[in-house]
């Protein structure tokens, strides 16, 4: 097992990469989706389970955990990995998104961010000092710089502002991280949908150097082909020779999008939360398991699909069960969904190391196009 984090490029097919990123924890392969365990879980999922769909890596949230239970209390009983039993490669985004996205009252400074809580109303701050001590302390594998994430559409003055801000503090994160053999510091690109913007990005984290970059400030409300439309460049501006991770993504298209466009990693809370509501992601589409189409339908839901829902459950039963507010409704299409997004990035691995892309994705579109099976 590698005493240090690295990034090995194994094959390459247009813009489309594969590889292997190596941590101390074990490999992550890329192309990699990443799970979202916001408060030490994925949501209906025990950790066993979510290492059974194929998942490498699993997300942590700085803000969630910080409010609740703390990192130090993590700290104090053994960090994040013994915590929540999840001894492969964890990565925690920098709390700045949610700072954004979830606090009520907030002050944004040179310095940091004070925010109420959206738990209690307690007041808190975050920089990017702060920031990398809750990190450290919970013991993720790969570390996020602070930046800040304003909402798109946004005045391109304001986005220009944020960026460089954001800078600033991609430059105290990496001082404040330190030298920390066997684990990784990224910094995240952004800059809207501004070439010029996201150029001036990359080029300040390339000279500060990270172990990884990310292309944020997308998925924030742009739309897809806004989105696809600075993956067709912002990309290319980074290191060849580092992972990239779009934050954020995505819907099973916008996954295989990205990937076309040279992205190495993604994480979404779609499948989780989809699975809760009822929605179950398959290779013809989506399926509303709530229809009552389903209620005396025998067969699964996918029938080349070997995730427990699948393998032992109608979708008569899987109606029922969510009909009836069962927690097994759950579980059960979080584990198909889970299972479905790593299988995806294992046809994705596959079809870029054959140099077959295009085909795969062809086929991918093609089969959805075709919608569910017809109702019986």
């Amino acid at each position: 097992m590698t005493e240090k984090f690295s990034f090995t490029l194994h094959a390459t097919d247009g813009k489309a990469r594969t590889g292997v990123i190596s941590t101390p924890r074990g490999e992550i392969r890329t192309p990699a989706f990443m799970p979202v365990g916001t408060a030490g879980t994925v949501k209906a999922m025990m950790p066993e389970s979510v290492a059974a769909t194929g998942a490498d890596i699993l997300l942590g949230n700085t803000y969630h955990l910080m409010l609740r239970p703390t990192a130090e209390r993590i700290d104090r009983l053994g960090g994040l990995h013994r915590f929540m039993n999840w001894p492969k490669p964890i990565l925690t985004d920098s709390g700045g998104f949610q700072v954004m996205s979830l606090s009520g009252l907030r002050k944004l400074t040179e310095e940091g961010v004070t925010f109420a809580s959206h738990v209690d109303g307690s007041k808190h701050f975050l920089s990017p000092e702060r920031s990398m001590e809750i990190q450290r302390l919970l013991g993720s594998d790969i570390v996020m710089a602070f930046d800040e994430c304003p909402a798109l559409p946004a005045d391109e003055t304001r986005v220009a502002e944020s960026m460089r801000l954001s800078m600033r503090w991609a430059k105290r994160s990496r001082d404040a991280f330190g030298d920390r053999p066997g684990h990784a510091l990224f910094g995240i690109m952004q800059g809207g949908v501004t070439p010029e913007l996201r150029a001036e990005s990359a080029e300040k984290l390339t000279e500060i150097g990270f172990d990884g970059y990310a292309v944020g400030g997308l998925a924030v409300g742009e739309g897809q082909e806004a989105m696809f439309g600075v993956l067709d460049y912002a990309p290319g501006f980074l290191p060849e020779d580092r992972p990239r991770y779009l934050m954020g993504v995505g819907k099973p298209d916008d996954i295989v999008g990205a990937v076309e466009r040279g992205i190495d990693m993604m994480d979404c809370v779609l499948p989780s939360r989809s699975g809760r509501t009822g929605q179950a992601w398959t290779r013809r589409g989506q399926v509303n398991i709530k229809n009552a189409r389903h209620m005396d339908d025998p067969r699964p839901l996918d029938e080349h699909c070997t995730c427990p829902a699948c393998r032992n459950y109608s979708r008569a039963y899987l109606h029922h069960v969510f009909r009836a507010g069962e927690m097994i409704s759950g579980m059960l299409l979080t584990w198909h969904n889970l299972q479905y997004y790593q299988e995806l990035m294992q046809g994705l691995r596959d079809a870029i190391a054959a140099g077959r892309l295009s085909a795969f994705v062809a086929e991918f579109h093609a089969l959805r196009a075709e919608g569910d099976i017809e109702p019986l």
